[in-house]
């Protein structure tokens, strides 16, 4: 995992899947979130006898936060460690930097893209302008190339928001984040950053030379102010 690559000793992070092939707003997409789905995965990587858990997945953003605080509880309950989600750390990544109004690029259909913007409204962030590209397969989120999701950031760019934000776990944004943050002046947060920025505040791993050193990696100057605060 690139992001980790500068911690050398300190971590080592393992990973654990469920299935998960399609985001749409109905009851099928949904039974892909329950914690009955959720958890095998979390007793397979307890097997690894790992220190905090991290749900990079998105699904809080549209299902509610109380999905996400649920899951944190429950794995706690399963293993007595603690965990976060994109979710949550993207959550405590606008407070930590200040933003109030963000940019939004997806590459879900309209009623999740609404959804989003709704829960975060509710959490007291602004949505100034939202790229979406109605795709519902993951795969098909993973095909996007990375100019095409650039050209999305900046559309929404145009909105001046405080930050953007690109939001899919498998959608290529962290890898577009640094030139587009340069060019643009506006952080650009992605959900695969602010969920590993979010499990090494469990961990506390810090300090300001390794969050500078990790947000160089992943690409962003508010990458590496965030990875700092870990």
């Amino acid at each position: 995992m690139r992001l980790a690559a500068p911690l050398g000793d300190h971590l080592s992070v393992h990973f654990a899947r469920f299935p998960v092939t399609r985001i749409a707003a109905d009851a099928e997409s949904d039974a892909q979130f329950t914690l009955e789905s959720m958890l095998p995965a979390v007793r397979m990587l307890a097997d690894a006898r790992v220190d905090a858990y991290l749900w990079s997945g998105t699904s809080a953003s549209w299902a509610g936060l109380e999905a996400d605080h649920a899951l944190v509880a429950a794995i706690r309950a399963e293993t007595d460690k603690p965990a976060t989600t994109s979710t949550l750390s993207l959550l405590a990544a606008l407070h930590a930097l200040g933003v109030r109004r963000y940019g939004l690029v997806v590459p879900y259909v309209a009623p999740i893209a609404a959804a989003i913007e709704r829960h975060l409204g509710l959490a007291g962030f602004t949505c100034t302008s939202t790229e979406r590209y109605d795709l519902t397969t993951n795969w098909d989120f993973a095909s996007l190339s990375a100019d095409k999701v650039a050209k999305g950031v900046r559309r929404v760019a145009a909105s001046r928001p405080d930050a953007i934000v690109t939001w899919c776990t498998n959608m290529r944004g962290a890898e577009v984040a640094e030139p587009l943050e340069r060019e643009l002046g506006i952080p650009v947060l992605d959900s695969v950053v602010v969920g590993f920025w979010g499990a090494l505040r469990l961990l506390s791993i810090g300090g300001a030379d390794l969050g500078l050193a990790l947000g160089s990696l992943a690409g962003a100057p508010a990458a590496g102010a965030l990875l700092a605060r870990a």
